[in-house]
């Protein structure tokens, strides 16, 4: 990689346009980047980061901190531009930090973006564009350098600082700086990612070792008794020999549960036989307890049975007498028969003759029957008058019908004139509602039409009034801070002079004694410069000029916001003003409009909802108008037609009234005349009827009584009245049977029992004790249920502990590739971590790789350093342990003169100067191998010079001018005097009060 040219605008303390032609300074090999402290010397190497990596090295990219110079314009915007060749393409790369910019329109700043350009030369000798993404560009490049920033700010611009402290710095630091360069992150994640899998087998072995603990936990409460024969396993989760001694307790266990399961079967049996034995005795109590109390009862049922013999013999005499009686029963329910018919019929006659007229009151059924049939033909001949007299009823309805009917076409007659009268006027009227909607509503659209604008135009004059307020006041606050800013600038300005004059004491003030001067490099400090009068430090310094940037930035938003103000003012004037108004109208001319619009658009809008209801109401009137003639015209019709129905009508009515008027006689109507004699005809049928049952009545109690005396004579009774009281109903005889039945089959089964010889021997036996033998047998039971109990719990036990001891031997055997797995990734854990024991020297991974990494550099640091010490050092890689730590990148010298190794923290300060650049060349050339093997033609050197001597001074800068050898090109950074005289291709940067500038002295 090589550097032609760097362009800086406004970058840092250059506050135009400077450009740096590296390419005339590289033509002699060796160059000079030289100028007072603060002028910006480090600035050109920070420029030369960011057009590359779009950042500033790390320490210099402060938060808060920005990359715009405070001497530029605020027209000239801030840009890096360098041009280079690497990987043999000829580049142009233009970067440009977000900033702030004027606005292209009204005042005020606006943020500009952070841009990115990428060209590459062409062949012909043109720029052609690549890309101006920011990602796109930073992977090109990435790709093309092959070193990350922080590789690059070591690599290229090579800090002396640095490298005297990792040469000083223990391994832990040196680890740190090392593990940046060469990304050795992938290591420490391959340690980090083992010692997860460590943690997690762990994690699933000790899981695993758990749940045999669990299980081992049930196989005790399982066990019962049987699991404490052996002591249970200590062995905690995560222990070797845990699933041993589980397996072999548990073996121990079931063993135990088996011997408990034969001596419970052994005394189930023994327990078998005693219930056994006491359930017979109880058996033979039970029965002999039972044939006694059988005897017993036999005994005391024959005593009942003779104390209810003469009952039964009473009911057996009862039951016979109503036997003989059912023999006399149908005559005397024929004779009850036959009176309860005279009854009823003497009854009927009685009230039959009540209704009939006195002089009928004695008559015979034949008279009666005679009185009948006349009044019966005299009913037959008025069926007809019956009829004439229903037809003039019905025409009597038929004329009221008729009349009302004429009542109801008169007044719609009538109301159908009433209405038709008006018709033309009520047409006229609703007509003109029709036009006067439909004008409203296109009134209506046009006065919406004219009403919003009003409206925007009487809010955006509300917001101007306001805004023109706010626009005076961000005049005063811009003013205002526009004269703080320039105060605090002339104060910062004032502060920075003083400071500058008194550098050198500030500096002084930091000289320890023996140490090198970070000026100079001398180690000698014979006259100390000492402070002045007036003189202000870093703080002060740094203190004003964060008061002057916070007024700066009190000014940028002032003028942004008075910009904004404007804005709004200026739009809000427009759209008050309208389209065509010459001037912008007061709030109360608007107002006014607004208030006339709305009032006749509310009247039109009102006038034009009712298009809709007039419209209906026309085509209504319309509708009925055309209704009303129609129901005139069949008025009219009906009233004719009604007419000749009333004459029909009329002599109808007079022929019927004389056929009516010859029959009803006396009576108000035929049909009453028809009920009066309906009436006679029915009470002399009644009558007859009545007279001819009670004489067959009569006749039928007579028969019946001759053949009731009849049958009690045959069935042995003196009198009717005696075989009626010896009746019983069927019930009562069932009854009397059941009793006689009952105690003829008492007799029977006592005289059986009496028989029985097993009941009676019991009978003479000692009386039975069955509570004592069940008393016996529930204790036997008791024995036998509590044996089983114990013999089932203890298979139980036994089939549990089987089962359990199954599940823990598959455990067992699922954890034993996990457990293999475990000891595998531990000892590779162990490894990578430095904890085994099988690495004797406790190196890390990553620490074992960063030692190759610093033995490489450390090889390639001794050919130089050898060189500028006259063969006196070598650089050496110790991986040997320091105290309690671990090994691996120590770094030691070895002096050829004495022979002796030793720290690198013994070098004086000129040795430590060119150790430390040795160092830094060395692990350029490693970085550079280790990123592609890219080629770094353009080297930069930051101080250090000042403590060499001046032979020590030749043979390093002889060192530096071989790198010509191989076409590169070193920049010295560096405040020595002398160093102007050695090299004479320079770089100066000077600095003044408007921004620093850079010369080229070739």
């Amino acid at each position: 990689m090589r550097l032609h040219r760097l362009t800086l605008t406004a970058f840092g303390p250059f506050g135009a346009t400077q450009e740096v032609d590296f390419d005339a300074l590289s033509s002699a090999g060796l160059f000079l980047l030289h100028g007072p402290t603060g002028a910006g010397k480090t600035s050109v190497l920070d420029a030369v980061c960011y057009a590359l990596y779009g950042a500033v090295p790390g320490a210099r990219q402060s938060p808060g901190a920005t990359l715009r110079s405070d001497h530029a314009s605020v027209d000239l915007p801030t840009e890096v531009q360098l041009e280079l060749t690497v990987g043999g393409r000829r580049l142009e790369i233009t970067r440009s930090p977000a900033q702030p910019r004027p606005k292209k329109k009204g005042d005020g700043f606006t943020t500009e973006k952070a841009q990115s350009r990428l060209r590459e030369r062409d062949p012909g000798g043109g720029w052609k564009a690549l890309s101006k993404s920011h990602q796109e560009i930073g992977e090109e490049l990435a790709q093309l350098i092959g070193m990350s920033r922080d590789q690059f700010c070591q690599v290229v611009l090579l800090p002396q600082g640095d490298f005297a402290r990792f040469l000083r710095s223990d391994a832990e630091a040196r680890g740190k700086l090392l593990g940046k360069l060469f990304d050795t992150r992938r290591f420490a994640a391959v340690e980090e990612r083992l010692a997860e899998l460590r943690r997690a087998a762990e994690a699933r072995v000790k899981s695993g070792d758990e749940q045999i603990l669990a299980l081992a936990q049930r196989i005790a409460q399982a066990g019962g008794p049987a699991a404490t024969e052996a002591t249970a396993p200590t062995v905690r989760a995560g222990e070797p020999g845990l699933a041993e001694a589980v397996l072999e307790w548990a073996a121990i266990a079931r063993s135990a549960a088996r011997e408990h399961v034969g001596i419970a079967g052994a005394v189930v049996a023994a327990a078998e036989s005693r219930q056994l034995a006491a359930a017979q005795a109880l058996e033979a109590e039970r029965e002999r307890d039972r044939l006694q109390q059988r005897y017993a009862e036999t005994l005391r049922r024959a005593e009942a049975l003779e104390e209810r013999r003469p009952e039964h013999d009473g009911c057996q005499e009862q039951l016979e007498r109503a036997r003989k009686a059912d023999r006399v029963a149908p005559a005397l329910e024929l004779r009850e028969d036959a009176e309860r018919a005279y009854r009823v019929a003497s009854e009927a006659l009685d009230r039959a003759r009540g209704l009939l007229p006195a002089e009928l009151t004695g008559a015979g059924a034949d008279q009666l029957a005679e009185l009948e049939r006349k009044f019966q033909q005299e009913l037959y001949a008025l069926d007809a008058a019956r009829e004439a007299e229903d037809r003039s009823a019905r025409l009597d309805e038929e004329r009221v019908r008729l009349n009302r009917e004429a009542q109801a076409d008169d007044e719609l007659i009538r109301e159908a004139d009433a209405w038709l009268a008006d018709w033309d006027a009520t047409r006229t009227r609703l007509t003109e509602r029709v036009d006067a909607s439909q004008e409203a509503a296109t009134r209506a659209e046009q006065l919406a039409g004219q009403l919003a604008p009003a409206r925007r135009r009487l809010d955006a004059a509300h917001r101007r009034d306001a805004l023109a307020t706010d626009v005076h006041q961000a005049e005063q606050q811009l003013t205002a801070a526009r004269e703080q800013a320039l105060d605090a600038r002339a104060f910062w300005l004032d502060v920075r002079e003083r400071r500058l004059r008194g550098i050198a004491a500030e500096l002084a003030a930091e000289l320890v004694a023996g140490e090198p001067c970070t000026v100079c490099g001398s180690a000698e400090h014979p006259a100390p410069a000492s402070p002045g009068d007036g003189h202000v430090d870093r703080d002060a310094e740094d203190k004003a000029l964060a008061v002057q940037r916070s007024a700066e930035e009190a000014r940028a938003r002032a003028e942004q916001h008075l910009g904004l103000v404007r804005e709004r003012h200026a739009t809000a004037e427009t759209e008050a003003r309208g389209d065509d108004a010459p001037a912008s109208p007061a709030v109360s001319e608007l107002l006014a409009l607004v208030d006339r619009l709305t009032a006749e658009h509310t009247e039109a809008h009102r006038l034009a909802a009712d298009t809709h209801a007039a419209r209906e109401a026309l085509t209504a009137a319309e509708r009925e108008h055309a209704e009303r003639l129609a129901q005139r015209q069949e008025a009219h019709g009906r009233i004719s037609a009604r007419t000749a129905a009333r004459e029909a009508l009329d002599r109808d009515q007079a022929r019927l009234a004389e056929q009516i008027a010859a029959a009803r006689g006396e009576s108000a109507s035929v049909a009453a005349h028809a009920d009066r004699l309906t009436r006679r005809v029915a009470l002399l049928a009644d009558a007859a009827e009545a007279v001819r049952a009670e004489q067959d009545a009569a006749q039928r109690r007579k028969g019946a009584d001759d053949r009731l005396s009849d049958a009690a004579f045959k069935a042995g009774f003196d009198t009717p009245r005696a075989a009626a009281a010896s009746l019983l109903d069927a019930a009562a005889q069932r009854e009397l049977q059941h009793r006689i039945d009952a105690w003829q089959a008492e007799a029977a089964a006592v005289a059986d029992r009496r028989t029985e010889q097993d009941a009676r021997a019991a009978a003479e036996r000692p009386a039975a004790r069955p509570e004592a033998a069940g008393s016996a047998h529930r204790t036997a039971e008791w024995l036998l249920r509590e044996a089983s109990s114990a013999l089932a719990a203890a298979r139980d036990r036994c089939a549990e502990l089987d089962r359990l001891s199954g599940q823990a031997a598959d455990e067992v055997r699922r954890l034993g590739p996990v457990r293999q797995e475990y000891e595998r990734v531990a000892r590779l854990a162990g490894l990578t971590a430095g904890t085994s024991a099988d690495n004797e020297r406790k190196m890390r991974l990553e620490a074992y790789v960063l030692a190759a990494r610093l033995e490489q550099v450390a090889a390639a640091a001794t050919a130089r350093l050898q060189r500028m010490s006259s063969g006196r050092y070598t650089l050496v890689h110790s991986d040997a342990r320091t105290g309690g730590r671990r090994a691996g990148l120590g770094l030691h010298v070895v002096d050829a003169w004495t022979g002796s190794e030793r720290d690198t923290s013994t070098l004086s300060g000129g040795e430590t100067f060119f150790a430390s650049l040795a160092l830094a060349l060395g692990l350029a050339d490693v970085v550079t191998e280790e990123a592609g093997g890219v080629r770094l033609d353009t080297l930069f050197i930051d101080e250090g010079f000042g403590s060499l001597d001046d032979q020590t001074l030749d043979e390093v800068l002889d060192v530096l001018d071989s790198l010509r050898e191989r076409d590169r090109s070193v920049g010295i950074v560096s405040h020595v005097a002398d160093l102007r005289r050695r090299i004479p291709a320079r770089l100066e940067v000077a600095k003044d009060r408007h921004g620093s500038t850079v010369h080229h002295r070739v």
